[in-house]
């Protein structure tokens, strides 16, 4: 059976820039070779809107963006879609209960909907996660 992981942009984006790298975004991004990632739906604004605040901060080129979204077409990243009237009140209460923005709050629920370990670099979903009893993937 095929493993799945939800990754969090935190992790996602640290692939992009060098002075972000760190090992276990690595080891996330290895993990992939035999694991599949879950995102929410938000997920691809959220790359988006990282790569265009770092191209006009002038951190990378546009070719720089456009080759990074190129290659995260090649991972095995499974966006998942809920309808929004269901996810708009589940959203809002995980985000109160745990004090996190609605952002964090969809990589927190999707882990919690399907059961599954939970990839972060951030430090208030990780406690989020653990009062929820999400497993943050190890690496």
């Amino acid at each position: 059976m095929e493993e799945h992981i939800v990754v969090d942009n935190s992790v996602v984006m640290s692939w992009c820039f060098k002075d972000e790298a760190n090992p276990y975004a690595d080891a996330v991004l290895d993990r992939l070779t035999e694991a599949t990632a879950l995102v929410p739906s938000i997920w691809p604004l959220e790359v988006v809107n990282v790569l265009l605040v770092a191209e006009r901060r002038k951190r990378i080129s546009i070719a720089a963006g456009v080759r990074f979204l190129s290659l995260l077409t090649q991972l095995p990243i499974i966006v998942e879609y809920e309808p929004p009237e269901r996810m708009m009140k589940n959203l809002l209460d995980l985000a109160r209960a745990n004090k996190l923005s609605s952002y964090d709050a969809s990589y927190l629920a999707l882990a919690m909907q399907k059961g599954i370990p939970l990839a972060t670099l951030d430090n208030k979903l990780m406690t989020a996660a653990k009062n929820v009893d999400v497993v943050i993937l190890a690496c």
